[in-house]
C-alpha cells in the first residue's frame, strides 16, 4: 500500500504553495474591499453629519484662508459678497448623466476683500463648441450664497486647458489667476443665491445617493474563494489518494460501497435521458 507517501512529493508540495499563494491574494482583496467599504461609510457620516445641516458663517467655519476639515465636507456656509464674472472659469471634462460638460467657477469677493470660489453648477457641452453655448450670469451686485463645502483638487499633470477653461479646480492655481486674497481650504457647490438670477442657474448639485456599494458583499466573495482553494486541494488530494491506492483491499471494499451508494440512488429525468442517449450511440 502506498497510503499517503505521495503527498509529501515536491509536486505536491508545488500544489500546496500555489493554493497558498491563491488564498492570499484572495485575502488580500477581501481586506482592501473592506477598506474601501470604510472609505463609504465614512464618507456617508459627512453627508448624513452635514449635508441636511443649517448653513454656518464662513468666518466660523474657515477661520482662515487654508482652513479646512475632510469632516466639514458637505457643511453648508453662507457668505455675502459680489460675484467676479469677469473672471469666471469653466472647469473641463465633468460629464453629468454620461453627457460631457462644465462645471462653472464664479469667485465671489467678500466685504472683508478676501475671494471664495463658487461652483455655480454644470452646464452641457455645446453643439458646436466645446465650451457651453450659453453661461447664465449670475445675480449683480451684493449676493448671499449658501454653498456646500468641498475640498480643492489636484493637479493632474496629463490634462491641459486654456484661456478661462481649467482642468482641476486647484484652489492655489485659480487663487494664482486672481491675484487675490483667495481661500485655498475648499471651494463651495452652490446650494441657493439672494437675490435670485435672473435666468437659470446651471445644473446644481444634487445630494448624494446613500449606498455604501457592495464591498461588503465582495469581501466575503474573496474569502470564501481562498477558503474553496483549501477545499480543492482536499479534494485533489482525496482523488490522487483513491487512484495510487486503488488495489488496495480496504480502498476497493469502499470504493465498491461508493458504487452501490450511487446505484441505489434515485436517479433524476437528466440522468436517465443521458442514459438513453448513451444507449443509442
Amino acid at each position: 500500500m502506498n497510503g499517503w507517501k505521495f503527498a509529501f512529493t515536491r509536486r505536491w508540495a508545488g500544489y500546496l504553495a500555489l493554493t497558498m499563494l491563491f488564498a492570499a491574494v484572495c485575502a488580500g482583496l477581501g481586506v482592501w474591499q473592506l477598506a474601501r467599504r470604510d472609505e463609504a461609510l465614512s464618507e456617508l457620516s459627512k453627508i448624513d453629519a452635514n449635508f441636511d445641516s443649517s448653513p454656518i458663517p464662513i468666518a466660523e467655519a474657515l477661520p482662515s484662508l487654508d482652513a479646512f476639515a475632510e469632516s466639514q465636507k458637505w457643511l453648508p456656509v453662507t457668505m455675502t459678497g459680489t460675484y467676479l464674472v469677469e473672471d469666471e472659469l469653466l472647469v473641463r471634462n465633468r460629464p453629468l448623466n454620461i453627457r460631457p460638460g462644465f462645471e462653472v467657477l464664479t469667485p465671489l469677493r467678500l466685504a472683508d476683500g478676501t475671494v471664495f470660489v463658487v461652483d455655480r453648477g454644470w452646464l452641457p457641452t455645446g453643439d458646436r463648441q466645446d465650451a457651453p453655448d450659453v453661461v447664465p450670469a449670475p445675480p449683480t451686485g451684493q449676493v448671499t450664497v449658501v454653498v456646500r463645502l468641498k475640498a480643492g483638487e489636484p493637479t493632474l499633470n496629463n490634462r491641459t486647458a486654456s484661456g478661462n477653461q481649467i482642468a482641476t479646480i486647484n484652489l492655489t492655481d485659480v487663487a494664482g489667476r486672481l491675484d487675490t486674497p483667495t481661500y485655498t481650504g475648499a471651494y463651495g457647490l452652490l446650494d441657493s443665491e439672494n437675490p435670485a438670477p435672473l435666468e437659470d442657474r446651471p445644473t446644481a448639485v444634487v445630494k448624494p445617493v446613500r449606498d455604501e456599494g457592495p464591498h461588503l458583499s465582495y469581501a466575503f466573495q474573496w474569502f470564501v474563494f481562498g477558503l474553496l482553494a483549501f477545499v480543492g486541494l482536499g479534494w485533489a488530494l482525496r482523488e490522487e489518494y483513491r487512484s495510487v491506492n486503488a488495489e488496495d483491499p480496504a480502498e476497493r471494499e469502499r470504493a465498491d460501497e461508493r458504487a452501490r451508494r450511487r446505484a441505489a440512488k434515485p436517479r433524476n429525468d437528466a440522468e436517465i435521458e443521458d442514459e438513453l442517449l448513451d444507449r443509442q450511440t
